[in-house]
């Protein structure tokens, strides 16, 4: 008589829940594009608002209605491009083999980024090494650095350094783009447009050290079983034989301060003023937005004033396919916003 399985208790998808090395969260993978053009872009977490939207969703209940949408500020201050790295695909995974830097690199960027002075040779140079080797890139991604020092609500003034890929289909089409962007800066509306679908990630709010009910979400213990005060502990480490504590065991430990990713969030609109938006007195624990930012639908991971990194969506289907798989309300174009919450958020 074959065995019976039950699945198991518990998701193991975001184990082990350990502190993130980084503020900066950081991409294995990046979605194809047929396009050139930069995939991703980053900014910071302001806060929360709502905004009135009329709903074009083709098969919605409240279909050319005006309905309530919570929405994320994220203030995102054009990037600027240091460098470009290019990859080669082995059997062991992406491998780098050629990049060049801008030289003229700014006085904050100094703080974070050593370049030898035998290695600030010009981009020309550089880029014609490259050039001579294009048989054998794979991938080509921009080293971005962000602005901190233009956004009033993030205290740091240390530039926050990341790779974004560059999409395309021919290597030497890529090249050149690259070769455009080096040292310019660039705004958030040449990388995302309004209504996109995107993934944002972000390390989460840091919770310490805490219990395995509060970390794993098991049962506390009735009576009879949390004899002598301990209701909130689990039952036993495990079995006699083997004669070890598995890893499956949930225990106490570090809980939030990771990275986490959330697929598939729209975009209502990216703005240039962020005067259109700033709640009366502030947002609370930020301040006032004074750049470029992005209404996303939604609430995205993460604190306020933390660094944000946002890709084109990975798991977004063509329309036609989501037509076909009875999910039509999920393509959507651009949302016409009716109005847009700036009402006090102190509590006044």
């Amino acid at each position: 008589m074959p065995t019976k399985h039950r699945p198991r208790r518990g998701s193991l998808a975001f184990s082990p829940k350990k502190r993130a090395k980084s503020e900066i969260p950081r991409y294995g993978a990046w979605p194809p594009s047929k396009k050139v053009k930069l995939l991703g872009f980053a900014g910071y977490k302001a806060g929360m608002t709502h905004v009135i939207i009329k709903d074009d969703r083709e098969y919605s209940p409240t279909k050319d209605e005006e309905i309530f949408v919570p929405a994320t500020v994220i203030e995102a201050p054009n990037m600027k491009i240091a460098g470009i790295r290019a990859y080669k695909d082995t059997t062991y995974g992406l491998k780098p083999i050629g990049e060049f830097w801008t030289v003229n690199l700014d006085k904050e960027l100094k703080r974070r980024v050593h370049v030898a002075k035998n290695q600030e040779k010009s981009d020309e140079e550089s880029f014609r090494r490259l050039e001579g080797i294009k048989e054998s890139i794979s991938k080509v991604r921009a080293i971005a650095y962000t602005r901190p020092k233009l956004v009033s609500g993030v205290p740091k003034k240390i530039p926050e350094i990341m790779e974004i890929e560059i999409g395309g289909e021919e290597i030497g089409d890529i090249l050149e783009y690259s070769k455009s962007l080096l040292g310019r800066e660039i705004k958030v509306s040449e990388v995302l447009e309004e209504g996109e679908f995107i993934d944002v990630s972000a390390i989460t709010n840091g919770k310490g050290f805490q219990g395995p009910v509060k970390r794993w979400g098991i049962m506390t213990q009735n009576e009879k079983q949390g004899r002598g005060g301990k209701r909130r502990h689990i039952g036993n480490l495990g079995p006699w034989f083997p004669s070890r504590t598995r890893w499956t065991v949930p225990q106490a430990g570090q809980l939030g301060y990771q990275q986490r990713t959330e697929f598939n969030k729209e975009i209502i609109s990216i703005g240039e003023d962020g005067g259109e938006i700033i709640p009366d007195g502030g947002f609370v624990h930020y301040g006032v937005v004074k750049n470029p930012y992005l209404l996303v639908k939604g609430s995205v991971p993460g604190p306020k004033k933390r660094l944000i990194r946002m890709r084109e969506a990975m798991r977004m289907q063509s329309a036609q396919k989501i037509s076909d798989i009875h999910a039509p309300e999920v393509v959507s174009g651009v949302h016409k916003v009716e109005y847009i919450s700036v009402k006090s958020q102190q509590g006044r």
